[in-house]
């Protein structure tokens, strides 16, 4: 392993902000990382684990050591009549995964195509797109407790998954995420009632249902309302979709009929943080480096030589014109460093 010093990130991060890093290196084994975390010369430098780089915005320099993760493999290591469990390394890219099983013709994660970043930073976001979530079909994370440097298995109940949360963001440093292992169907149910899928798979004319038919709806959807981050440099959605109690949103109902929002688990709502944006007259809205996606609201750019805080400040505006006018906390679903 190279530990480097001042190296630029801006290859490392899908907004493309040029921020430095004090101390760099890349950690391919448990073991490697094992030997960064006990090393007596940085041990008390403080660490951020990088992965894919497309959920975060770096506002300054890093001034202690970024860890790069690039753990990697995906294999089949059990199946059953009706299912079959992936473990893959933790540096890994998400899509890649998916691709997998979708060339086997596993159901479970298709409505989740094409969600960029690395497989470890799917548990701690518990990520997920169109009606799917990644606890739906994680088993376990395999993670490496930092202080103790012991390996430990979570199970789902214990990863305390929530909406774009999780144990490993509700305790942020205290583990790093080495693998995880996932389950998937061999009798694929499809999940096409969110969002535009079953509208696409018209267009597309699909008359046999698949795995591969739903993940190519999703690609197309996504490809269509999300900027390419080689293109125009982004991080996806920037804000979650806020949940509001449904007297709260009887109230904004009366006042704005046409809002958007979808049934939670617990009775509550959650209401659609682009069409609140979108109101507030943000998309397509350019200051400066940093501008609002014209074909999606969530969706922030870096125009070229946008800094870290030129985009958080738009961001911090957004929030405040929808706090102004829907009396709506939108919080950031993308990490800021």
């Amino acid at each position: 392993m190279e530990i480097r010093r001042n190296v630029s990130l801006k290859a490392f991060n899908t907004f493309g902000i040029d921020a430095k890093a004090n101390y760099f290196v890349a950690f391919g084994s448990i073991d490697e990382l094992r030997e960064i975390l006990t090393d007596e010369e940085y041990k008390t430098l403080p660490k951020f684990v990088l992965g894919g780089g497309s959920n975060i915005l770096f506002c300054k320099d890093y001034e202690g050591m970024v860890l790069k993760n690039e753990i990697m493999g995906m294999e089949v290591i059990a199946e059953d009549e009706n299912h079959v469990y992936i473990k893959s390394g933790a540096g890994e890219e998400w899509h890649k995964l998916v691709l997998f099983c979708v060339d086997n013709n596993y159901g479970g994660i298709e409505n989740m195509s094409l969600i960029p970043g690395s497989i470890g930073a799917g548990p701690i976001q518990n990520i997920g797109a169109y009606g799917t979530e990644l606890k739906d079909v994680l088993v376990e994370v395999e993670a490496l407790e930092t202080e103790t440097g012991k390996l430990r298995m979570f199970s789902n109940e214990e990863c305390k998954f929530g909406y774009r949360s999780s144990i490993f963001k509700m305790e942020k440093g205290k583990y790093i995420i080495t693998a995880t292992i996932i389950r998937l169907n061999k009798r694929p149910e499809f999940n096409t009632k969110y969002g535009a899928i079953e509208e696409e798979l018209k267009r597309m004319g699909v008359s046999e249902m698949s795995v591969k038919a739903v993940s190519d709806a999703v690609i197309h959807i996504r490809q269509s309302k999300l900027p390419d981050p080689s293109e125009s440099g982004n991080a996806g959605s920037f804000f979650k979709n806020p949940e509001i109690t449904k007297e709260q949103f009887d109230k904004l109902k009366e006042l704005f009929p046409h809002i958007i929002a979808f049934d939670t688990n617990d009775g509550n709502k959650k209401l659609a943080a682009g069409w609140l944006i979108e109101q507030c007259d943000w998309k397509g809205k350019r200051i400066g480096n940093a501008g609002v996606y014209k074909n999606q609201a969530l969706v922030l750019i870096n125009y070229g030589n946008a800094s870290g805080e030129e985009i958080l400040n738009l961001s911090k505006a957004i929030q405040q014109s929808v706090m102004d006018k829907f009396g709506v906390v939108l919080e950031t679903e993308v990490n800021i460093v």
